[in-house]
């Protein structure tokens, strides 16, 4: 096979083998008019030969390019190019540095710290959420399929048995045994209709190897495996981990319901519940009851016209945070964008030490961290008395009702124009 890859596919230059799959040889390559290193993915010439299922072969290779292709997301291998040059199919895709996997941190003597699972799962479930609301659903989902980079980011790969979802298909279908039995749904194993929530079950899996170093269906054989993912819930992950926090063992015991009905519908409420559960590992939650809070939500100005219901939504859905005199309140180095209300108290803002004003209740902020990173000033915000904070994670405002986050935007867009005015109006504008 090496030997009868050509220097060049099209116009790209071929340097050195990287890796190696069950549908072709991954190579690094240059493409000389872009001036960019890139990752080309060649195809099994002897498939491609095969009299009999060298078509079929040819189709499933190029799946990849026509359903990762549309795609266009951080945590998602981009698809450049793809074509053929004489007998040599091939795709082009982002190069991603570091050539790791997921698989070296599922071993019990190389786990991540549990922040940083909850944060590579948090980007897979976005990245898978993306994929879903655009058609795509990948079949494959398993650690060798996501890549990691130099810096720890990562980036979903191998949509080679992707399915497209279009207008002229039905909303599940039966899509025959195709993926990792490994990591394959239930549905998945039976061959029965599959939706975007079998993505999910083996997104699951994946945490739950992550998490522990074991897979959830240990099986001695393959009709053992099978009848396990159908029909046996898996061990507590408390039985590898008697440390881990007990909203991680939901969070997972979620995604692996094997009935679809209760196990999570979108990438985006897996999402929601890791960016909990990140907040809670990285502080806990204040002790406040929920009439407490209700009552404190109530009196602000700022959710003043949102229904009962709807506060309860927003009480349910964010996380409260006290800070004494004089603490620093963090809010830059979050695994997902969000939003704070001063519930009560009052807290300076610093910008490169200096103080520039000071907030207070039904006062609100999130934005700040972006925009100061854009212009390289570092943004500090101090609790000038005791002072508690409603954090809301952009992940959940998603997850809101329709009426809620009407609402929600509207206040935020009205707060938005008033600080702008403020600012036009302090600076003679």
């Amino acid at each position: 096979m090496t030997s009868s890859v050509p220097e060049k596919l099209g116009k790209y230059e071929i340097k050195r083998q990287i890796g190696r799959g069950s549908m072709g040889i991954v190579y690094e390559g240059y493409d000389p008019f872009a001036d960019n290193v890139v990752a080309v993915k060649v195809a099994r010439s002897d498939a491609l030969k095969n009299p009999d299922a060298g078509a079929r072969f040819r189709k499933m290779f190029f799946n990849e390019a026509h359903t990762a292709g549309k795609l266009k997301h951080p945590n998602i291998v981009e698809i450049l190019d793809a074509g053929a040059d004489r007998e040599a199919c091939y795709i082009v895709m982002e190069m991603v540095r570091g050539g790791r996997t997921l698989k070296q941190y599922t071993t019990p003597n190389n786990l991540l710290p549990y922040e940083q699972v909850v944060e590579i799962m948090f980007k897979c479930a976005k990245a898978l959420d993306y994929a879903h609301r655009e058609g795509v659903i990948h079949r494959d989902i398993k650690p060798t399929n996501i890549l990691v980079t130099d810096d720890m980011d990562i980036k979903i790969g191998d949509f080679s048995i992707a399915h497209l979802m279009t207008a002229d298909t039905a909303a599940t279908m039966p899509l025959g045994f195709v993926g990792s039995p490994r990591y394959m749904s239930p549905e998945q194993v039976q061959e029965d209709n599959i939706t975007n929530q079998t993505d999910l079950f083996s997104l699951g899996i994946v945490m739950y190897e992550l998490f522990t170093g074991k897979h959830p269906f240990v099986a001695d054989g393959f009709s053992r495996l099978i009848h396990k993912i159908t029909n046996e819930r898996q061990p507590p992950l408390k039985t590898y981990r008697t440390d881990i926090p007990e909203i991680l063992e939901k969070i997972v015991y979620h995604a692996l319901e094997k009935d679809t009905r209760k196990r999570y519908k979108m990438g985006l409420n897996l999402a929601g519940d890791l960016s909990l559960a990140f907040d809670y590992l990285e502080q806990p939650v204040e002790d406040v009851s929920e009439k407490e809070r209700f009552r404190l939500v109530e009196q602000l100005d700022f959710f003043k016209g949102f229904p009962e219901a709807e506060i309860w939504e927003v009480i349910r859905a964010c996380q409260w945070q006290e800070y004494e005199k004089g603490s620093e309140i963090q809010f830059q180095d979050d695994i997902d964008d969000a939003f704070y209300v001063v519930a009560s108290g009052t807290v300076d803002v610093e910008l490169d030490g200096k103080k520039v004003g000071s907030m207070f209740k039904d006062d609100c902020f999130g934005e700040m961290g972006g925009q100061a990173g854009k212009s390289g000033k570092s943004v500090r915000i101090i609790a000038r008395e005791y002072t508690r904070i409603m954090k809301i994670n952009a992940t959940l405002i998603d997850q809101f009702s329709v009426g809620c986050q009407l609402h929600f935007n509207k206040v935020f867009l009205r707060t938005l124009v008033k600080r702008l005015s403020f600012t036009n109006i302090r600076h003679g504008d």
